[in-house]
């Protein structure tokens, strides 16, 4: 069997309780992430990207603009925040693995470039909607389920995803602003470290108890605003950590929500 692509630890701020939906502010550049999985995941990655695209990339054309101005953003953070490792040659940019990605098409750049998943929603009536997706570690959802679906239907069937946290969320992509990004985070036991896990609405993954489970599967969930398009980026860095790697007395009780 393949060695699983694990991380070392979760971050400190992601070991926290928080109550749902656990929104809190994130530095403008700070939703772009490099941990030290960032090899194994972007092999991954990419081969997905290679192998399944259908499954794992979708757009609408209503998306093209927003997905532009997307790259354009990572492309900044990317020259502001040189720790990250993403260094400019010419029309490439050399990734923190060594791999050279030429630019080209945004979304499939975008998800050869970073960590991330990325989920572009736009205001459709009352709701956004999901209209582009680069999907590579779906966490027992499926994105062709999801595709052109409002942020309600895109939270069916989560449990703790009721109707009042259904205009929370609502409310918070109708108000973050641009340059001043949201973030939280979920925390869920997974038996199976693999990060490609889709699965779909009417197949209900049945979760682990906690202390069966070997591994913690863990997502930062970033929410900004693309102010030329006026969409909405949600991002998602996924984390899988082994329990033998958690504090000692570490405890779940806390988010959940996928």
């Amino acid at each position: 069997m393949d060695r699983p692509v694990v991380q070392g630890c979760l971050p400190k701020e992601m070991l926290e309780n928080r109550p749902l939906p656990g929104i809190a502010p994130l530095g403008a550049d700070d939703w772009i992430m490099v941990d030290d999985a960032y090899a194994g995941q972007m092999a991954e990655r990419r081969a997905r990207i290679a192998d399944d695209r259908p499954r794992v990339m979708m757009r609408d054309p209503a998306a093209e603009d927003a997905l532009a101005e997307c790259l354009d953003m990572a492309l900044a953070v990317m020259a502001r925040r040189p720790d990250l490792g993403f260094v400019r040659d010419g029309d490439a940019v050399i990734c923190p693995d060594g791999a050279r990605i030429v630019m080209g098409d945004p979304l499939q750049t975008l998800a050869r470039l970073l960590q991330e998943d990325l989920c572009i929603l736009q205001k459709r009536g009352e709701e956004h909607v999901l209209t582009a997706a680069a999907l590579c570690f779906p966490a027992s959802w499926s994105l062709a389920e999801k595709f052109m679906r409002p942020l309600s239907d895109i939270h069916v069937p989560v449990q703790e995803y009721d109707a009042d946290i259904a205009r929370r969320v609502q409310r918070l992509f109708d108000g973050v602003r641009a340059g001043r990004p949201l973030w939280r985070f979920n925390r869920l036991w997974y038996h199976d470290p693999a990060l490609f896990q889709p699965r779909s609405a009417n197949d209900r993954r049945v979760a682990p108890p906690s202390g069966q489970a070997g591994y913690l599967r863990s997502e930062r969930q970033c929410i900004l605003r693309l102010p030329d398009s006026d969409a909405v980026l949600f991002s998602i860095h996924t984390f899988v950590v082994p329990r033998m790697n958690l504090p000692a007395g570490f405890s779940t009780d806390g988010p959940s929500v996928a």
